[in-house]
């Protein structure tokens, strides 16, 4: 037996249910169930009384969640114990990140690190990717996350999401219309609203247009904004058309304030990264928080 099925067993035990111990561990159910599965083999018990509604534990189910627990809860202490010996006492994380990691997918993150590490700090400051990378060559954040790879010395860059960016338009009658016909031959004649100079969101949006031929100096950009919640206030206002990521647009378009178009060409999407500073050695508390950001999103290390 090893700590990820015994890890997979308690999480079972606790929620009662293979399905949320798959989301809580951000594991795929299979998964779940191959690991209790390989504990019942090796022990050549029933660990769980399953029904249709619920799982339970069994008789030897309660005397091994006993241990179980005790041994999943020895490894995290153990793991503070050099985490803090190594970090001469300081545990609070300094993280940078950019708008669209930082205000959607870092809160899910935090939770996650949190409720696994309930004595470790951290402290987020937001920015623009151009900043981030910076912060991460000064050491002033020990951790960065951006929307687009700035080649910078000493930055090591780990993807860890597919974004997506599209083009976002009021929904009005004649941005439907547009959306439509091919981006190429009306996108020029629109007023543009851009990410700020150093947004990733901005270099990506650039980077996707040149690919499609349309050259910049033809692009009508009407305003930048670093704000994107003013960016989408401004759209669905009509005061013009924006590029925005997926994530970022996702409840104005399910309330149908606005409607968007896919931008040809973009494949899989773009990247969103994790980078740190690779000349120095990351400590305790951050190796932690990269091994859950890896879990949650299957990242091999």
């Amino acid at each position: 037996m090893n700590l990820k099925q015994l890890e997979a067993y308690v999480e079972v035990a606790d929620s009662q249910s293979f399905s949320k111990a798959a989301k809580k561990l951000f594991l795929t159910q299979p998964t779940v169930s191959a690991h209790i599965a390989s504990l019942e083999k090796e022990l050549n018990v029933r660990l769980f009384v399953r029904n249709t509604k619920e799982v339970s534990l069994s008789e030897n189910g309660d005397i091994l969640y006993k241990y179980a627990k005790q041994m999943i809860e020895l490894e995290r202490r153990i793991e503070g114990i050099f985490s803090q010996r190594t970090e001469e006492g300081s545990r609070c994380i300094n993280i940078a990140a950019s708008t669209i990691p930082s205000q959607y997918l870092l809160p899910e993150i935090l939770t996650r690190f949190t409720e696994r590490y309930p004595e470790e700090q951290f402290k987020v400051v937001e920015s623009d990717s151009a900043k981030v990378v910076e912060a991460v060559m000064n050491r002033s954040s020990d951790i960065g996350f951006t929307g687009t790879v700035m080649e910078k010395k000493h930055c090591q860059y780990t993807p860890f999401y597919k974004d997506e960016l599209v083009v976002i338009m009021p929904n009005k009658e004649r941005c439907r219309k547009l959306a439509t016909k091919p981006i190429e031959e009306w996108i020029i004649r629109e007023r543009l609203i851009m990410r700020e100079e150093g947004s990733g969101t901005r270099k990506e949006a650039e980077k996707q247009l040149k690919r499609l031929g349309i050259s910049l100096e033809d692009i009508n950009i009407t305003a930048s904004m670093e704000n994107q919640e003013a960016i989408k206030r401004s759209v669905i206002s009509g005061m013009g058309i924006s590029i925005l990521s997926k994530l970022a647009a996702k409840d104005e378009m399910e309330t149908g304030r606005i409607i968007s178009v896919p931008i040809p060409g973009q494949g899989a999407g773009r990247d969103l990264n994790i980078v740190y500073n690779k000349n120095y050695q990351l400590s305790g508390s951050v190796e932690k928080f990269l091994k859950v950001v890896r879990q949650m999103y299957g990242i091999k290390k």
